[in-house]
């Protein structure tokens, strides 16, 4: 098969959140089983231009028709990680990719516009011709639309699309003139209720919907977080469209890529370990207390890793520092949020905290910091509001660090509760909680914490029981690759 992504972001290169790592770890996947794969990225100023190898122009003069006139572009290619990438440069006065930051500007919605038709037209004037367009978010929600109302009557009918949304809460509403910028000229066509318009806004468009009505098949990060985009309101507004789309919409559980994430060759920890030698975790645990300047206690290591915002359940994490505290623990943060007030909040924790030997708050982000603590610590809390899929617990997992994680999204499809699941005593891997409160969260952390004091040969099996899961690419790679085949055939 010749499958080409087309997406906003591919890790290490251009990584904001989850995504980027998808399109990375599914493209690897997917050419490990033998298919060829094809990136198309926009060509921002502020990638990572030291991860790209041999980036060189491959198409020089690709005429990009907008707003009636046409954009000259220019199309890089380089590898990222053995990754065929193609990085699609605009050279106009909009500056669409050249603003010093990926996301977080008015005009996202024309950016991602220009982009989605510069990447047909593309594959339009270079002759490629792949079986499968897999398109992720909204950023690339008008791929399939311009496709099935344009580009496949000039040329482009093989293509079958797979649309992969990795979080609802952003779905690219605009008004409807950037339609006409594209060269869909007949907006009261692409403005009706089954087609583009926005459910709850009847003025705008909405690229996400847009995504869900055109494509061959949907997919979201996780089988539990497609059953709450279906049946609860994390699907913001989404949930009638995915209701009359529901014989193409299902989730796949992300994966995780353990050529990156895997503590037998993680070059960025001290002490490298495996089920078979266990011990030397506990290496990288004095390692991280030192260089945090923690007590030397015999005393658990609770942590948070990840972005500060309400999705993460801020009351929460906040209340579990104490309470970590309180029973005993020591607790260390890595993390930082988008927003100046939430920043501001952890700053003043921070200032108060600073001479409990037993806590360290560092508001920031660092690659080495987070490897270390993930090997280094012993629980790791991941309290979220939602988490369509959630890569935090799948690497604590390979780690040897058991999560207690609130049941939502993918956190529910990866963590079994060690008391509490149904499933055989050596397949639960952690510790699950399930309302938003205070209460259920100290009644978990109690749970877990007290197992490591008092049995700690049965917290050593909780552990390995972890680690033996296997949440590489896999699984998913083969439920895409059965996707892939189906809407082929269809």
């Amino acid at each position: 098969m010749y499958i080409v992504m087309i997406a906003s972001e591919c890790a290490p290169v251009a990584k904001v959140g989850g995504l980027g790592d998808v399109v990375q770890g599914l493209s690897r996947e997917l050419e490990t089983r033998g298919h060829a794969v094809e990136i198309i990225l926009p060509k921002y100023d502020c990638l990572r231009y030291d991860l790209i190898h041999g980036l060189h122009i491959t198409c020089a003069d690709l005429w990009v028709p907008w707003h009636g006139n046409a954009i000259h572009c220019s199309v890089w290619f380089g590898f990222v990680h053995g990754r065929k990438c193609f990085f699609i440069e605009p050279h106009s006065q909009d500056n669409f990719f050249s603003r010093g930051n990926f996301y977080g500007y008015p005009d996202e919605a024309l950016r991602f516009a220009f982009f989605s038709k510069a990447a047909l037209e593309f594959l339009l004037k270079t002759n490629k011709r792949p079986d499968i367009l897999h398109c992720h978010d909204w950023q690339t929600g008008l791929v399939p639309v311009l496709l099935y109302e344009m580009y496949q009557h000039v040329g482009m009918s093989n293509p079958r699309v797979c649309y992969t949304i990795h979080n609802f809460r952003h779905q690219g509403i605009a008004s409807d003139n950037i339609l006409a910028a594209t060269g869909l000229q007949r907006p009261s066509y692409y403005h009706q209720p089954d087609r583009l318009q926005d459910n709850f806004n009847p003025s705008a468009i909405n690229f996400m919907k847009g995504g869900i009505v055109y494509s061959n098949f949907v997919t979201t990060v996780s089988p539990q977080h497609a059953w709450e985009a279906r049946y609860t309101d994390q699907s913001y507004g989404l949930g009638h469209t995915l209701y009359l789309h529901q014989g193409k919409f299902g989730g796949i559980l992300n994966g995780l890529d353990y050529e990156v994430w895997n503590p037998e060759i993680d070059s960025l920890i001290p002490c490298r370990y495996h089920i078979g030698n266990l011990d030397r975790k506990y290496c990288n645990k004095e390692k991280l207390r030192e260089r945090l300047w923690l007590r030397k206690e015999f005393k658990p290591i609770v942590t948070y890793v990840g972005r500060l915002d309400q999705q993460k359940g801020i009351h929460l994490i906040k209340h579990a520092i104490f309470y970590a505290l309180q029973q005993g623990a020591q607790f260390v943060l890595l993390g930082s949020s988008p927003e100046a007030g939430i920043n501001e909040q952890f700053w003043q924790l921070k200032r108060q905290l600073n001479d409990n030997q037993d806590c360290h708050l560092e508001i920031g982000f660092n690659e080495e910091l987070s490897r270390l603590i993930y090997a280094g610590s012993d629980l790791i809390l991941v309290p979220s509001i939602y988490e369509p899929c959630g890569l935090t617990q799948m690497i604590a997992l390979k780690y040897g660090t058991v999560p207690i994680v609130r049941a939502v999204g993918g956190l529910v499809n990866t963590v079994f509760d060690r008391d509490y699941d149904l499933r055989p005593f050596h397949e639960r891997n952690g510790y699950v909680f399930n309302q938003d409160s205070y209460q259920a969260l100290e009644s978990v952390m109690h749970r877990a914490i007290s197992l490591w004091y008092n049995y700690p040969s049965e917290f050593c099996k909780l552990m390995i029981s972890g680690m033996r899961y296997d949440y590489s690419w896999n699984h998913p790679g083969q439920d895409y690759l059965n996707i892939y085949q189906h809407i082929m055939q269809n």
